[in-house]
């Protein structure tokens, strides 16, 4: 089944434009889920808002909006109050200016989309700006108007298609100095780095997404089927109890453990594969 776009309109680079959709390159779908259930009866339980003070149903016609001020009490905001002020979409990505790859700082990144063209006859125009980003190393940053509210989306080529990522506006990213202001300066004599050092480099690896297990995934599928099944429920194994060490020790003790010969490796020395431990 083919994937269906989430938002279609224009992207517009100068005087080319060319039609794209973006479809969400990323989704929680495949997960579990459940819903909350009367143990009693086995039906389903259905969500009600009750008045804070007096405990009695709220109806939907009767459920409005309202901030809180400082003294506790609201004022009330109208759902036509808030239409009035969001931004009328010309379903176009305005590209603002390209910055280099370099000078992108991942932790603005909020959610991901595919960016294609949405006919053939826009393929070529695409093709052509993927290709000049890519040949000179930087990335677009658009403005648009997605999903009723105004965003600014970074546009990138990855291998052979191009990614659209949402940023989080300057506001909504923490300052580092709000976290790491307190962490003294630390000093860090030879020997210690070096044994960190050589720790890293016996696990280096390459970046394979499908190496990574959702392991809480995992387990809420083997307990629902366990459930089905009517077999016994699987238990999670006991952790290990840690115990307080000097750092010193403790990067002897795994620098000892990562020059051990593991299992398997000389296997996959032979297949020309490498694997992330």
């Amino acid at each position: 089944m083919a994937a269906r776009a989430s938002w279609k309109g224009h992207l517009k680079v100068g005087d080319l434009v060319c039609s794209v959709g973006l479809y969400t390159a990323v989704s929680t779908s495949e997960r579990i889920s459940f819903n909350i259930i009367n143990r009693k009866t086995g039906h389903r339980v259905e969500r009600q808002f009750v008045d804070s003070e007096t405990g009695k149903a709220v109806e939907r016609d009767d459920q409005v909006k309202g901030y809180q001020l400082d003294n506790g009490e609201y004022i009330v905001i109208e759902g036509d109050e808030i239409a009035g002020v969001m931004p009328e979409s010309d379903k176009v990505l305005n590209v603002q200016n390209f910055v280099p790859y370099s000078e992108i700082n991942k932790l603005y990144f909020d959610k991901p989309y595919y960016l294609a063209p949405v006919s053939e006859d826009d393929e070529d125009a695409l093709g052509l700006i993927a290709r000049a980003m890519r040949d000179q190393k930087v990335a677009a940053i658009a403005e648009a108007v997605l999903f009723r509210r105004n965003r600014t989306v970074l546009i990138r080529p990855q291998d052979d298609y191009i990614i659209a990522t949402t940023l989080s506006f300057d506001y909504e990213v923490r300052k580092p100095d709000t976290v790491f202001k307190d962490i003294p300066e630390m000093k860090f004599d030879k020997e210690m780095l070096e044994l960190a050092g050589h720790i890293i480099g016996t696990k280096k690896g390459t970046f394979n997404p499908q190496e990574y297990e959702d392991r809480y995934e995992t387990a809420l599928s083997e307990l629902v089927k366990a459930k089905i099944e009517g077999r016994e429920l699987p238990k999670a194994k006991p952790k290990p109890q840690g115990k307080v060490i000097d750092l010193m020790d403790a990067l002897r003790q795994s620098a000892k453990l990562s020059a051990k010969p593991r299992a398997g490796k000389a296997a996959r020395a032979d297949s020309g594969q490498t694997k992330a431990s």
